[in-house]
């Protein structure tokens, strides 16, 4: 296959109380006289004071990938998501790096274990184990970087070969705040998602925080639908409305119906 063909994917996607405790023993006044003693001395101030209950164990605990060419942003993505921060002098990720985030949606709580990969193809040997456990795929690439952008069918063909069929795949055209170096529309992002089943698109900005926090819990929400005793019902309004898009240029056909974007 060459470089620019779309690899064929198999399988479709998607898409508390408090209480008091007391280490002392209740001792009846009758008792005391009776056998001579003294008063018992009261509970101690750190036995009465009011435990915090521990924390509810997580529903589900998933594991999701970032993967994609060097220095197309997975790491500020995935920082600006869990820590909400930006760093502009961020290093190039050695091997593979994560971080963890709790999530509720539906309900449910969920532990997102995020690995955020490298992109060098020295690491590819490496990072490929940590495509199998992975229930969602994070395909990023930079929208200034043409050659990032022709890196995708690579990627594509690292998640047919050690990926699962039912993992949920998401395309992120990486820094949006970029816009006047854009070298990949819109368009091109979302006629290459629209090729391969189940794949939703955005486009995003780790610096600006634009639309980092959606495109994860959409990916989120995308695999609780594929959960038996999850109820079937749409993420809140607040959570899945994204910013505005740039409008479509008129000489540009209309968007297909039934495109799955963020």
């Amino acid at each position: 296959m060459d470089r620019t063909a779309v690899p064929k994917r198999r399988g479709a996607g998607g898409g508390v109380g408090t209480g008091l405790s007391s280490n002392s023993r209740s001792v009846s006044a009758n008792s005391l006289s009776a056998s001579g003693g003294s008063h018992s001395p009261g509970p101690s101030p750190a036995n009465s004071r009011r435990r915090r209950p521990p924390p509810r164990p997580a529903d589900y605990k998933l594991q999701v990938i970032i993967i994609g060419s060097r220095g197309v942003g997975k790491t500020s993505l995935m920082e600006r998501f869990t820590d909400d921060t930006f760093s502009e002098a961020c290093k190039s990720t050695v091997g593979v790096d994560f971080k963890i985030k709790t999530v509720e949606l539906r309900g449910k709580k969920i532990r997102l274990q995020i690995w955020d990969t490298a992109g060098q193809e020295r690491f590819n040997s490496i990072t490929s184990a940590y495509y199998r456990s992975a229930k969602g795929i994070v395909l990023v690439y930079d929208i200034t970087k043409k050659e990032t952008f022709e890196d995708v069918p690579k990627w594509m063909k690292m998640i047919d070969k050690y990926a699962s069929e039912d993992a949920e795949l998401l395309l992120v055209g990486n820094k949006l705040d970029c816009e006047v170096d854009r070298a990949i529309s819109r368009q091109q992002g979302e006629k290459f998602a629209l090729q391969i089943t189940g794949m939703r698109f955005c486009e995003a900005s780790a610096k600006d925080n634009y639309n980092v926090n959606e495109i994860f819990l959409k990916l989120v929400d995308d695999i609780l639908n594929k959960m038996p005793d999850v109820p079937r019902r749409e993420l809140s309004n607040s959570i899945l409305s994204l910013q505005p898009e740039p409008e479509i240029p008129p000489e540009l056909p209309p968007l297909r119906p039934n495109i799955r974007c963020c």
